[in-house]
């Protein structure tokens, strides 16, 4: 029957059909800034091609289907056999083939890979954000096989390979291969040293059998997985192979699939070990010292994937409020309105500014000691602050579609509920703030780098100078200093963010984030910035045009 009731009117079109790199001024900015003059144009037409197909319909499509449809384990064949395979709806598998054809995977060896790679790993995980796990996993798993040269030459170029072969097969065989990490057990948590899991050493060298269990695991489907393990010399790192070089299945028996509050797409799982084949990664008794640059690089991916997530709340918030008409006139003229999405649009900027900064760091790692030492207390630091945003950014902009961003049909519920993961994986805010204190109270040149990077915007602004003043003051007084570890951290990322705006932001976002977030003229809300800021030019640097 047809509807005569009324036509309808006032409702925004769906955000779709535009440039995702394109239209994201702080993104593409940061990646023309920290990208060498030769090969900005080679990068941007890369991640604007990467862009269009994150904004398409089609990928869109896929994103709520591969969420609609989640992974499911079966544990046998009909014959009773144990087969241990995760099933995935066939949208999962194309968001992970482009994710690998666009070279997600691939930053160790490539120019300006770091930086490239992140900007593409922003950009392609707002058309949906569970594949990201395996493919930030197989991304940080080359630093640690780079401890046993033998092994990063064997694996390496199945890594950072940009083919993408689904199913279970012996790795040499494969285009390319995925990888995934078990380190949490249940009895010891995020205290990895309490691991029970026992590693008994083979007459080969380096080869070893496991027993024992891992209470998370990360993406169960994947060819191998760095794992710690008890061996006769201490904890340590080894790899684990799906499937044997002769082709038999290695002992991996998946017992469940966690049933997650978001991340639906993606499978995380509990395993059992009990004679698993193992090659040993790194000497014995070193397992947390090798398998932590693995660690590093996923804390970054965290600080990305909040950084993804955060531009897409807000980019959606920002295009209903364009096309939205309240009490006279479009919700983004409204003063209280543009106040809430500029502020939340300042948010955002801070948090992929910051990422950008962290990735251009890794690439100029290897050959700069001051950025890596820079890197070991920016990264625990910023997973630490970043992370913890996204969840109150992605409720406010749900909020401001209205009952219309509290309905699945909107993305906005996905977003929401993906939002709270990143603070909680590879290690939750307690475990950053912790890792940050170790840094100062170890690595003097680790603040040394730190305070010198924030430095470099001193005298600019008058609320960065005391913010900077007053950071010192807490750093010079250790008395007490885990107790207050939070209070730290936060105020540390937020020296760093407001530094990096403050330099390469527009004056009227770095004033607006200076005088909220390091003058204290802000509310416990979001919308409470100062009224005589220049809101509408914050709001319209993150529309997304379409």
């Amino acid at each position: 029957m047809a509807a005569t009731t009324h036509t309808v009117t006032n409702q925004a079109p769906p955000l779709v059909g535009y440039d995702v790199f394109t239209a994201d001024r702080a993104l593409s900015e940061a990646v023309e800034r920290h990208t060498e003059p030769e090969l900005v144009d080679e990068v941007r037409e890369e991640l604007a091609g990467l862009g269009k197909t994150a904004g398409s319909a089609q990928a869109q499509e896929w994103g709520v289907l591969a969420n609609e449809n989640p992974p499911k384990l079966r544990t046998h064949d009909r014959y009773g056999n144990r087969v241990d395979e995760v099933e995935f709806h066939p949208s999962w598998h194309r968001l992970l083939g482009k994710a690998v054809s666009a070279g997600l995977t691939d930053a160790w060896g490539r120019p300006a890979g770091h930086v490239r790679r992140a900007a593409g790993f922003l950009v392609w995980t707002q058309a949906e954000g569970g594949h990201g796990c395996p493919v930030s996993m197989t991304h940080a798993a080359v630093p640690a096989l780079r401890t046993d040269p033998a092994l990063a030459a064997e694996w390496e170029p199945r890594l950072t390979s940009h083919v993408y072969e689904e199913g279970l097969r012996p790795a040499a065989e494969k285009g390319g291969v995925l990888f995934g990490m078990g380190m949490t057990e249940k009895q010891g948590g995020s205290d990895v040293r309490a691991n029970t899991t026992s590693a008994v050493p083979l007459s080969a060298d380096g080869e070893y059998v496991l027993t024992g269990h891992k209470w998370f695991c990360s993406a169960p489907m994947s060819d191998g997985f760095l794992v710690l393990a008890q061996a006769p010399g201490g904890l340590t790192c080894f790899l684990v192979p799906r499937v044997l070089a002769d082709g038999t299945r290695n002992v991996f028996a998946i017992q469940r699939l966690k049933d997650k509050l978001g991340n639906k797409s993606n499978a995380s799982s509990e395993v059992e070990f009990d004679g698993t084949w193992a090659r040993r990664v790194g000497e014995e008794g070193r397992g947390v010292r090798t398998i932590i640059e693995m660690v590093a690089a996923t804390r970054l991916d965290c600080v990305i994937g909040s950084a993804a997530i955060m531009r897409q709340a807000v980019a959606q918030a920002v295009h209903h409020a364009s096309y939205r008409s309240a009490f006279g006139g479009l919700l983004v003229e409204k003063p209280l309105m543009r106040n809430v999405l500029a502020d939340l649009a300042l948010e955002s900027e801070a948090a992929t500014t910051l990422a950008l900064r962290l990735a251009a760091a890794y690439d100029a790692a290897p050959d700069d000691a001051e950025e890596r030492a820079f890197l070991r207390l920016a990264v625990p630091a910023a997973k630490y602050w970043v992370t913890k945003r996204c969840t109150p950014v992605a409720g406010e902009a749900l909020e401001c579609l209205g009952g219309n961003g509290y309905v699945e049909e909107s993305g906005m519920p996905r977003l929401l509920r993906e939002a709270p993961l990143n603070s909680i994986w590879e290690g939750s805010g307690n475990v950053q703030a912790l890792d940050v204190l170790r840094a100062l109270q170890r690595e003097p040149q680790a603040i040394n780098a730190f305070l010198q990077e924030v430095g470099k915007a001193r005298g600019a602004d008058h609320r960065l100078d005391a913010a900077i003043k007053d950071l010192l003051t807490e750093l010079s007084d250790l008395d007490g200093i885990e107790a207050r570890a939070r209070r730290l951290v936060e105020r540390m990322a937020l020296v760093l963010q407001g530094s990096l705006l403050v330099r390469w932001a527009p004056p009227q976002v770095a004033d607006a984030f200076c005088a909220s977030r390091l003058g204290g003229d802000w509310g416990a809300a979001f919308g409470t910035l100062p009224h005589s800021l220049d809101l509408a030019s914050v709001v319209e640097r993150a529309r997304a045009e379409v």
